[in-house]
């Protein structure tokens, strides 16, 4: 073999620090080699054992042996032959010494695509673009795969911490843009660490990609490491779910996975086994374009039903527009009906800030998590018209007003009891349709006895900001007093779940085109800063992420922290600390039972944050509030961990 040789590359090993009888891992050309130094001279062998490519570089050099660290196996250091009887034979490649030290000939590797890549182009066609992951032994060919599609600039991958934050980052993602993130694990407890995410994601009707990888199809089923039986993990979570077996039908597969997530707002996923993962290529691999394939949403109602639904509008004194998640991508729409015919607008707790609080015709919440606007507009109404909104106990529309509603899952449609009128169709063009059938009016008391009512709730709110517990604490009030004037106006705010996120209902007041994600339906504690990952990926430093937990939901990925540090993702998290699960301590505080295993040993949040490589601010009183929270909100280079010391009192 000579320097001139056109299928091999010559590489200098940096080896001078190994001894005789010793081996050392040594990456180079894209390549891991084992090289091995006996008194014979040196050995360069694939670091992969041919058994179960167990690393050889890590392994020990025995009676002149190299033997595998995995199952022992022995092979000759310079000439990979096994022990006399054996069939395995590690690769060699050939070596030289030269003055300058060991170099080796390696074969020039020219890539050529792999199924993985094939999947990838696909996922990416799709419009999936963004990847929230971790890399692990049962998903490398894919990550190599993403690897190559995030150095052509087609893909944004953000690893994590914990596969949970993965799958919430992903539903986040998919709350704030309408379009899916992927989220990425190995097989077994990789996989199911995802299921939290996929549940939030599914149960508030949101579009979400999950890839997770498997064991070698050769050891599937008898109960390989890490193996578990993914497709019935997954079964109730996924809306589709397929395990990629063959080459030829793989490319499809993962078209119809983004498919499902997006036509059914739900999760499709994709076991992808090992093996699977190392397969060539196709020569000619299928087309699979979006076009052709995803029909137009807008559909409209029957003609009958958009008229009856005019006529009851036309015939009500005091209608009222309530809008739930659903209408999120529709504000604009909603806003005009309601300014054409001087409708009150009522927002149900997961569609918070889809109209501003300062909006005359704006109500805010409704429901347990709302403010007293809202409910007392909505009593007084003799017409709704509900718009994307599921009508759960939390929310409590009335069932007893003429009702609209409008949606576009027919299921949802009446679901817990009958609705006057019925409207299937996507929101915004119904939305639309019913606005160029009803002629405009004015309603000056309506707007008037809005502007009372929030006055009078103001009022009560600055009350409360003022109240200091036992302890010296804050009401959670002055918190949100400080945050309505400093947040930005198109600011994105996810919230968790707790007291926090009741008292961030009830005070906190959106205004211009802000976001407030959740976890909805599933409610699950520890959404809010995974959720803020999300955000802050999707958003790409062009509006600020706000997001606010109690101390017991940052507690469950407090770890992901890091991410944003590593990614340097520009979130404000606000952590309101009370040293306790306080909802959990009220709930046992109201069934009459004595508080139990509710308190919480915190660490410095603030500190911590400045030791992960963020900026950490603490608030001990309400006086420091203002200028803290500012100096915070003034930080654009890292992600900002700001500790507020709240009372658990009250909400």
């Amino acid at each position: 073999m000579t320097e001139s040789d056109p299928t091999v590359e010559w590489h200098r090993l940096d080896v001078a620090d190994l001894a005789i009888g010793h081996v050392k891992t040594v990456v180079v050309g894209g390549r891991a080699l084992a090289v091995t130094r006996t008194d014979d001279g040196y050995g360069v062998l694939d670091n992969r054992c041919p058994h179960q490519n167990g690393p050889l570089g890590e392994g020990h050099i025995e009676n002149g042996c190299l033997i595998c660290p995995w199952h022992g196996y022995e092979y000759h250091p310079l000439t990979g032959q096994p022990p006399e009887g054996y069939g395995d034979t590690a690769t060699v490649f050939s070596s030289d010494v030269r003055q300058d030290g060991l170099h080796v000939a390696l074969p020039v590797r020219v890539h050529q695509p792999t199924l993985m890549d094939q999947m990838v182009d696909v996922m990416t066609d799709w419009g999936v673009d963004t990847v929230f992951g971790m890399v692990g032994h049962s998903n490398l060919g894919l990550a190599d795969a993403m690897r190559r599609a995030e150095e052509a600039g087609r893909l944004t991958y953000i690893g994590i911490r914990h596969e949970g934050a993965g799958a919430f980052a992903a539903s986040a993602y998919a709350k704030l843009t309408g379009r899916p993130a992927a989220c990425f694990a190995i097989a077994g407890p990789g996989a199911t660490n995802l299921l939290t995410g996929l549940w939030d994601a599914k149960v508030d009707r949101v579009p979400i990609l999950a890839l997770t990888g498997q064991v070698n199809t050769q050891v599937l089923g008898p109960g390989a490491f890490q193996e578990i039986p993914t497709a019935a993990a997954f079964e109730a979570v996924a809306e589709w779910s397929q395990t990629v077996l063959r080459p030829e039908n793989a490319p499809e597969l993962m078209a119809l996975a983004i498919k499902h997530a997006v036509v059914t707002r739900d999760v499709g996923h994709l076991i992808l086994p090992n093996d699977t993962q190392e397969m060539a290529g196709l020569e000619s691999p299928p087309e699979t374009p979006v076009l052709g394939r995803i029909a137009a949403a807008e559909i409209a109602p029957p003609e009958s039903d958009l008229a009856a639904a005019a006529e009851l509008l036309a015939a009500a004194d005091r209608p009222v527009i309530i809008v739930g998640h659903g209408a999120r991508e529709h504000r604009d729409e909603v806003i005009a009906l309601a300014e054409r015919i001087d409708a009150p607008i009522i927002t149900t707790f997961k569609a918070k800030g889809l109209v501003s609080d300062g909006h005359p015709l704006g109500c805010g919440v409704l429901g347990r998590s709302g403010t007293p606007v809202g409910s007392a507009v909505m009593g007084r109404s003799d017409a709704l018209l509900v718009l994307g909104a599921s009508f759960s106990n939390h929310t409590g529309i009335s069932k007893n007003k003429p009702t609209i509603q409008v949606d576009f899952d027919r299921m949802v449609l009446g679901k817990f009891h009958p609705v006057d009128i019925p409207l299937w169709g996507e929101i915004g063009r119904t939305v639309a349709d019913l606005c160029t059938r009803l002629e405009p009016i004015e309603r000056p008391e309506q707007r008037a006895d809005i502007a009372r009512r929030w006055e009078s709730w103001r009022e009560e709110k600055r009350r409360r900001s003022r109240l200091i517990d036992g302890e010296g604490r804050m009401h959670p009030a002055r918190l949100f007093e400080a945050l309505n004037s400093l947040v930005p106006a198109d600011a994105v705010l996810p919230v968790d779940v707790g007291n926090n996120t009741y008292a961030f209902g009830h005070y906190f007041e959106c205004t211009g085109r802000q976001d407030v994600i959740m976890s909805g339906y599933l409610g699950s504690i520890g959404f809010a800063l995974p959720a803020a990952l999300g955000a802050a990926v999707a958003v790409d430093g062009s509006r600020r992420v706000v997001s606010i937990s109690g101390d017991g939901g940052l507690g469950q990925y407090l770890a992901d922290f890091t991410t944003a540090v590593k990614y340097s993702l520009p979130i404000v998290h606000i952590v309101m600390n009370n040293d306790e699960l306080a909802k959990i301590s009220r709930e046992q505080i109201g069934e009459l039972r004595p508080v139990w295993h509710t308190s919480l040993v915190n660490p410095d949040f603030a500190a911590y944050a400045d030791l992960c490589g963020g900026a950490g601010f603490r608030v001990d009183s309400g006086d420091q509030l203002d200028e803290v929270l500012a100096a915070a909100l003034a930080v654009t280079d890292r992600p900002v961990l700001v500790e507020v010391r709240t009372s658990g009192r009250w909400v």
